[in-house]
């Protein structure tokens, strides 16, 4: 069976993607329409590789409104208005700052300013400079400090711990502007990670987080990494958080997935075989993340996150039909896991699409078939 999957691997590589790749090579050459090879991802409602968003892992149409706003105008008000507008407590400000965070960050790297131009992302520190009590603008800017330190420094080094001891500051800083609002914590947790808090520090950070929002899905997925045998933790340690988290979950909460994103952390290096996606461990996490999938909310601003990760160990599973309707619910956006660790996310999930269009049509599914 293992030799099967690298076998139907390369075969699919070879021919059903070949109008993924012709088309990245810049389409010099383009497969004919109505060619064997020329799958079309319009046959699902799938939208074309080229235009996947690789902003967000599900659609927000608010935040991609504002943040076209402000990056336009450079005009921070409408982000402001909009984070003030969001539940402090709920997963969806989380991303929202995060996003916000994540453009300036983008924008400063894109244009870091010189002679007679200002730097990007400068509509951020007009931000901070004329509303300094502003909650939502202290927020993100500590997000964007920790973002600065992982995208322009190597942790471990000067300039990684003095712009991370700038964000910690940053974190408290926001959280005397909103004492109830977990996100300042949840930044922090970065914050930690990247600065290696000892274990006892780390979780009193963590009961703060617990305090205010017990159940958040997106403070938990920053926590686990701390755990995870490549940071200040071990598998083990990964696998209770993870697990114990989904055991205390309430029903309809997503939480009941953190196990599968456990077992990603801890993937092998390299592994093209299909019976270790089919191990007992990996069945349950599978299991477990389906299950809170099926149970949660269809709002919920972390359902796509664990679709996405679904999508990936599905396919290298060989359940088809499971991936397919996973991908009906995600296809357009693609910046989650595991897609957001490549240097083209779009490429990567259309790689992945295309082996589960290929492998539920060769057992017998068709466009036909497929439950929206």
């Amino acid at each position: 069976m293992e030799i099967l999957w690298v076998l139907m691997a390369a075969v699919m590589l070879s021919f059903v993607l070949l109008p993924f790749l012709r088309r990245r090579r810049g389409g010099i050459e383009q497969v004919p329409a109505g060619h064997p090879d020329a799958a079309d991802p319009a046959d699902y409602g799938f939208v074309l590789q080229e235009e996947l968003d690789i902003r967000m892992p599900g659609p927000d149409q608010d935040l991609l409104d504002v943040l076209d706003l402000v990056q336009r105008t450079q005009d921070y008000k409408a982000a402001a208005q909009l984070l003030a507008g969001t539940e402090r407590e709920g997963e969806l400000r989380w991303q929202r700052v995060q996003a916000f965070a994540g453009a300036a960050s983008l924008e400063l790297q894109q244009r870091p300013g010189g002679v007679g131009e200002a730097p990007g992302g400068q509509w951020l520190r007009v931000w901070r400079a004329e509303q300094p009590k502003d909650a939502g603008g202290a927020a993100v800017h500590a997000e964007f400090l920790v973002q600065q330190a992982w995208r322009t420094s190597t942790p471990g080094t000067d300039d990684f711990r003095i712009i991370m001891e700038e964000a910690r500051a940053a974190c408290g800083e926001a959280a005397l502007l909103a004492p109830g609002d977990p996100v300042p914590y949840i930044v922090e947790l970065s914050v930690a990670r990247g600065l290696a808090y000892a274990q006892p520090e780390f979780e009193q950070l963590w009961l703060k987080i617990l305090d205010r929002a017990p159940n958040h899905m997106g403070a938990h997925l920053a926590a686990l990494h701390y755990w995870c045998e490549k940071w200040h933790g071990s598998r083990e340690l990964a696998y209770g958080f993870a697990e114990a988290a989904a055991a205390r979950a309430p029903r309809g909460s997503l939480l009941a997935a953190m196990p599968l994103f456990a077992v990603f952390e801890h993937l092998p290096e390299v592994n093209l075989v299909s019976g270790f996606y089919r191990s007992e461990v990996v069945t349950k996490a599978i299991h477990g993340a389906l299950h809170a999938v099926h149970s949660a909310r269809a709002d919920d601003p972390m359902l796509a996150h664990v679709r996405h990760l679904l999508v990936f160990f599905l396919v290298r599973g060989e359940r088809w039909a499971e991936a397919m309707n996973q991908l009906v619910h995600i296809d357009g956006h693609v910046g989650a896991l595991p897609w957001t660790l490549s240097a083209d996310p779009a490429s990567e999930f259309a790689i992945y699409r295309a082996l589960a269009v290929a492998g539920y049509e060769a057992n017998g599914g068709s466009p036909a078939t497929l439950t929206q």
